[in-house]
């Protein structure tokens, strides 16, 4: 086998991820055939004697990976300083050995989770930068307008830094629908919603919706990029497929924009549609309709007294003198 870098040895045997691993190195706990080993550095895992802590390691040929439906109640980690359940109480112990949980969910929230002792696809799947998106259901207090719903997808300020851009859908849209069966519904004063996000910070989904005065009364993940099974009850465990594992690595490489969801827009009333031209409404055949009658013409009235158009004319057609006597000539007069 050809010299490979440390990190990416360390990884691949399920010690811990990538950056993870350059942390153990740079701390001096990595050592290559007794000497302690250097950031950068590459080794053989065949033929050089790689050491953790003092304990030899033997990376894998094959990996393992399963998927867990996780419940409320139960911690994302191996162990727990307080003693509360972990997932790794849902694998069997002959399975359990080099495992890891792939990002977090909550306490309190339930969904998929996958578990492997591959840190390298770890390391990809729970970087922002991978694209690999989450997907949730979220259960919100309220009904959130339209520009709370476009605040949140163009992104919040939490703890000094902006979220980046996410997607959000009414659950049940035709932009995502959750397959299998569905008991809980909207109700009068509660709304489902769907949540694409790309990031995974500590509590964001509900930060994001206690911002905008809707706190989160329910929040599942539902799928990890392409990853999905609505199938799988809540504390199952199963192996993912060949094919399963392929679609992660390939979700894992190719970066993913998310692009916020547009407002559909408002229908118009019923016979008039926006931006086209009403169309006159056809005459019957033959018969003339009431409105096609020509109008009644109005006489005008004369607007002055003098002999402008409009003033009274006499019968020879000369305008009458002002008086209504005849016009008196020069002639005659002695």
């Amino acid at each position: 086998m050809s010299e490979e870098r440390l990190q990416k040895i360390l990884a691949r045997a399920g010690i811990a991820s990538r950056r993870k691993a350059e942390e153990l190195i740079r701390e001096g706990l990595v050592t290559i055939n007794g000497r302690v080993a250097e950031l950068g550095e590459k080794a053989d895992p065949e033929h050089d004697a790689i050491k953790v802590d003092g304990k030899r390691i033997h990376p894998s040929t094959g990996h393992r990976y399963l998927l867990l439906n996780k419940p409320k109640g139960f911690m994302s980690t191996l162990s727990d300083p307080e003693g509360r359940p972990t997932v790794v109480d849902f694998v069997p112990p002959g399975m359990r050995k080099a495992l890891m949980p792939v990002g977090r969910l909550d306490f309190n929230t339930e969904g998929l989770l996958l578990l492997t002792d591959d840190g390298e696809l770890a390391q990809r799947i729970a970087h922002p930068s991978s694209g690999c998106t989450k997907t949730y259901e979220v259960k919100v207090k309220g009904r959130p307008t339209d520009a709370d719903i476009d605040r949140l997808q163009s992104g919040v300020v939490l703890d000094g830094r902006r979220t980046a851009p996410c997607r959000i859908v009414p659950r049940g849209s035709g932009v995502a629908k959750r397959r299998g069966p569905r008991t809980d519904e909207d109700d009068g004063e509660n709304t489902w919603w769907i949540v694409e996000l790309g990031e995974g910070r500590n509590r964001q989904i509900r930060e994001m919706f206690y911002r905008i005065g809707h706190g989160v009364q329910k929040l599942r993940r539902v799928a990890i990029g392409p990853l999905r099974d609505p199938h799988l009850p809540l504390g199952g465990l199963r192996e993912l497929t060949e094919q399963e594992v392929e679609k992660l690595n390939r979700a894992a490489t190719r970066p993913k924009k998310l692009v916020p969801a547009k407002r559909a827009p408002k229908k118009a009333p019923k016979g008039e549609e926006t931006g086209a031209p009403k169309r006159a409404a056809r005459k019957p055949a033959g018969k003339e309709s009431r409105t096609s009658r020509p109008a009644k013409s109005v006489a005008r009235k004369p607007t002055s007294r003098s002999g402008r158009s409009g003033a009274p004319k006499s019968r020879s057609g000369a305008p009458k003198r002002a008086g209504g006597g005849p016009r008196r000539g020069t002639r005659g007069r002695g």
